[in-house]
């Protein structure tokens, strides 16, 4: 019995990948097998497809790491999750096929009411934020904190677990549209970066406890520059493709600290943790008190160019591919 996939079959551009068959996955017995319903979209599809991410699977493979949807089987030794259920998770790949299987303690059961799109967009930025919030910067209610690349999906999560806590939130983006979209997202702040200075900028609001660094480049030294006595730089990623080197003497005047976050390695850390995130982050979500900014939806034909969007950063927020 096969399955149809978006196959990767060799390192390439985005446009190489095609729609095929492929065989159904094979199921251990503390694993699940999930009909996958919405894939929420990320800057590393893209760069899986390409050969540049830090995980290189064997061929052929499906890009797509955030998947949602019922669970279709289960392995004999699996008891928390039930064959129906409605479930989500991080993959790593292979997400943009019918089914996928994971194994089961990965998997996060979601309450029938909320909708798939909204799940799969939730656990990749998200799941990165809480942990960059809550367990690598401590950030509390009253300090202040400047994301970059504010209007991306790591951005607007940003946006909305730093207005939870109680933070001040500077946004910083590139265009008057995405920076709009900050402000209704809940930034009280905003600063074009291609327009103004973000170092005379931030200094102007005085200075920040907290950067949300997804982006890398030249922001990142001048936001780390802003920090506040005993700041603290998290750094999550380098979607503008620039890795950049930071005069560490600035860490010492500062009394700050620079953050690694690497969600990835987190997972396998501390497991435990991991899942009480995920719990707790879908717990808010049935409630209302979080909500996914989903940018677009496109149709399982139209994935391709799902990540070619996220990949030439036209998203606002997060894309999500509905099968």
């Amino acid at each position: 019995m096969n399955m149809k996939g978006l196959i990767c079959e060799k390192w390439g551009e985005i446009d190489d990948l095609i729609y095929g068959d492929l065989p159904m996955p094979d199921m251990d017995k503390d694993q699940i097998m999930i009909k996958v319903k919405a894939v929420g979209i990320n800057f590393p599809d893209g760069l899986i497809v390409k050969g540049l991410y830090q995980f290189k699977p064997p061929f052929p493979f499906c890009p797509g790491g955030e998947v949602s949807g019922v669970v279709a089987a289960i392995g004999e030794e699996v008891k928390d999750v039930q064959v129906g259920d409605h479930v989500a998770a991080m993959t790593g790949w292979n997400g943009l096929a019918q089914y996928a299987v994971i194994q089961a303690a990965d998997a996060t059961v979601v309450p029938k009411e909320v909708p798939f799109a909204d799940a799969a967009a939730m656990l990749y930025t998200y799941g990165t934020v809480k942990h960059a919030f809550d367990d690598r910067a401590k950030l509390k209610a009253g300090e202040k904190v400047a994301i970059l690349g504010a209007a991306g999906g790591i951005g607007m999560a940003g946006i909305d677990l730093a207005t939870q806590i109680g933070a001040e939130v500077i946004a910083l983006a590139s265009t008057q549209e995405k920076l709009d979209a900050c402000r209704q997202r809940g930034a009280h702040h905003t600063v074009n970066y291609l327009e103004q200075d973000v170092k005379t900028a931030l200094k102007a609001l005085g200075g920040v406890d907290v950067v949300l660094d997804p982006v890398g480049g030249e922001a990142s030294e001048k936001a780390f520059r802003c920090l506040r006595w005993e700041g603290r730089h998290l750094v999550v990623g380098f979607t503008a493709g620039q890795i950049p080197k930071l005069p560490l003497n600035l860490a010492l005047l500062k009394g700050s600290s620079l953050v690694g976050v690497f969600f990835g390695r987190f997972k396998m850390e501390f497991p435990d943790d991991y899942k009480a995130n995920n719990v707790s982050l879908i717990k808010d979500l049935a409630a209302g008190n979080l909500k996914p900014y989903i940018h677009k939806t496109y149709s399982f034909e139209e994935a391709k160019q799902a990540i070619k969007d996220i990949d030439n950063r036209k998203a606002i927020g997060k894309l999500v591919v509905v099968l």
